[in-house]
């Protein structure tokens, strides 16, 4: 081969991999804004609503312990209690109602109430697309895009996972990019982001 072939080749052979990498680089690249590293709301609590199953604990009284799905009426009947009020409530709130109704019975009765599934739509976290367990997931305050990861498996080998976003309802279906790849494989804590309520993971296939 020629100097002047050799020389046309290496420069060929240089842009051509500078246009191949940007190629790919623009393909994995998510098209909307990064996810804002704090995005979880410090003050939310979790509201009951129809549909929601409640496990219920009285202490000291298991006979009365049970667990009660809210329903479409927002009530829940358990043992002594019926007809009780709980959609909009907070687990504090309808414990001691509870514990209000109970005291015609049993002595300084003492309830907790804990939620039981994922809860409504609304505070649920939602995972679609190449996910190694898609699924939907009870929201936990402080809960972390990390969290979310470790939960459903991770990611499957045909994710572009630094190309996936976070649909975000809390803010009229506002969509974040974020970088699940760099988080999960790198290691790259700064692709680390709080979650809010409703929020939906969205992770597409790869083309590469």
């Amino acid at each position: 081969m020629s100097k002047a072939l050799l020389n046309w080749w290496q420069k060929f052979r240089g842009l051509f991999a500078i246009v191949v990498a940007a190629g790919v680089l623009s393909a994995c690249a998510t098209p909307y804004p990064p996810a804002p590293a704090l995005a979880a709301d410090p003050d939310w609590n979790w509201v009951i609503g129809p549909g929601d199953t409640v496990n219920i604990q009285v202490w000291r009284n298991p006979e009365l312990s049970s667990s009660a799905t809210v329903r479409p009426d927002g009530k829940i009947t358990v043992p002594l209690v019926e007809d009780l009020p709980a959609m909009g409530k907070d687990g504090t709130t309808l414990a001691r109602d509870m514990e209000k109704v109970l005291g015609k019975y049993v002595r300084d009765p003492i309830v907790t109430v804990m939620a039981n599934g994922v809860g409504p739509y609304s505070e649920q976290i939602r995972v679609v697309g190449e996910a190694a367990n898609p699924q939907a997931l009870a929201y936990k305050q402080k809960m972390t895009l990390l969290d979310v990861m470790i939960a459903v498996g991770g990611i499957t080998e045909f994710a572009d996972g630094n190309g996936a976003s976070i649909l975000r309802t809390a803010e009229g279906n506002k969509q974040y990019g974020v970088r699940i790849r760099d988080l999960i494989k790198r290691g790259d804590v700064s692709a680390n982001v709080e979650m809010r309520p409703g929020d939906v993971l969205i992770i597409p296939q790869s083309w590469f």
